[in-house]
């Protein structure tokens, strides 16, 4: 068997080898840091078996589909933590996202920034503790029993909506079991540096006539320097957040009076609004050749421009665009 890798190169075998023994046979070092393969094109699990000549290229933290086996590892972590501090929660779905992860969990209280703080310690329990993860199949019936025995209702779900020739795989690490595609880490103990961000209120599936459920967003990096880092760009966004900007500023605040959300511009914000429309005002009739009329209603405010080429209507009147 010919595996021609990323640089060209070829190494040959005469047995099969899984993506992670031939990561090894390389160095040690790229082993390690192996978080999937590329084979043909294909993403796919380090426990993946070649068989027959392929191009094969050992994906770590460095490309996207790296962090994304990396990042969903984490997820399953932060999920065996949850389970083994609050049993009784359900589990949802738990997938890397961009810059991060985040989990699904059906309990009957949100989490608590101490609760966050709790599971973040546990997961260093379960990193330390270098649970081998394992992959394994189950046909359907047998997965759905499986599942129900778990009392994971969502996965039982889940599960009945696979596709009928769909393969149903699954990931245990020490006592906890999660129904999965992959690809994932080796071990527990490949997840350098992590940390939850925050937790609020999501419907199961997106869909608001379904089950309310709580989800914890986090993030995890192989290196703790660039988590840190990170973790400062998220605080400069928040400063930097107009929401937090626009009250600070007394420009805005949100009743119920107005509206759920909606906001109520305080004198400042009303104040920058009006000049702002007088500035588009003038640049309307100085620059774009608009005048104005009025209807009986401000809302059809009506636009026209001389030589009369053209009449548009708006609701939103500070945002129109010309009919020619």
């Amino acid at each position: 068997m010919k595996v021609t890798l990323k640089d060209g190169s070829v190494k040959e075998y005469g047995e099969s080898k899984r993506v992670i023994d031939v990561a090894a046979d390389l160095s040690d070092g790229l082993a390690r840091a192996a978080c999937a393969g590329k084979v043909n094109g294909e993403v796919v699990d380090l426990r993946y078996e070649l068989s027959e000549d392929c191009h094969l290229e050992i994906l770590t933290f460095r490309e996207e589909e790296g962090k994304h086996a990396y990042r969903h590892t984490a997820s399953h972590i932060m999920a065996q933590a949850v389970k083994r501090l609050y049993p009784e929660t359900k589990l949802a779905i738990g997938p890397s996202i961009e810059d991060g992860f985040y989990y699904d969990f059906d309990r009957a209280t949100p989490f608590s920034q101490e609760e966050l703080a709790d599971i973040e310690k546990e997961m260093k329990k379960v990193i330390k503790e270098n649970l081998p993860i394992e992959r394994f199949a189950l046909p359907r019936e047998e997965a759905i029993k499986y599942m129900e025995e778990r009392q994971e209702p969502y996965k039982v779900e889940l599960i009945r909506d696979l596709p009928a020739d769909a393969e149903i795989s699954f990931y245990k690490q020490g006592d906890f079991v999660d129904l999965c595609a992959g690809p994932h880490l080796m071990s527990t103990k490949y997840i350098k540096a992590y940390k939850l961000i925050s937790s609020s209120m999501a419907y199961w599936r997106g869909d608001s006539s379904k089950a309310q459920l709580q989800r914890i967003y986090a993030t995890a990096f192989d290196k703790k320097e660039d988590l840190a880092a990170h973790l400062e760009h998220l605080e400069d966004i928040k400063k930097r957040d107009h929401n937090k900007l626009g009250r600070e500023m007394e420009l805005f605040a949100t009743v119920d009076v107005v509206g759920q959300g909606l906001p109520l511009m305080l004198p400042k914000g009303t104040k920058m609004i009006m000049k702002l429309q007088r500035w588009i005002e003038d640049l309307e009739d100085r620059e774009w050749g608009y005048v104005r009329t009025k209807t009986p209603l401000w809302q059809n405010l009506i636009f026209i421009r001389f030589p009369v080429t053209g009449i548009i209507t708006k609701r939103e009147c500070l945002s129109w665009e010309m009919k020619k």
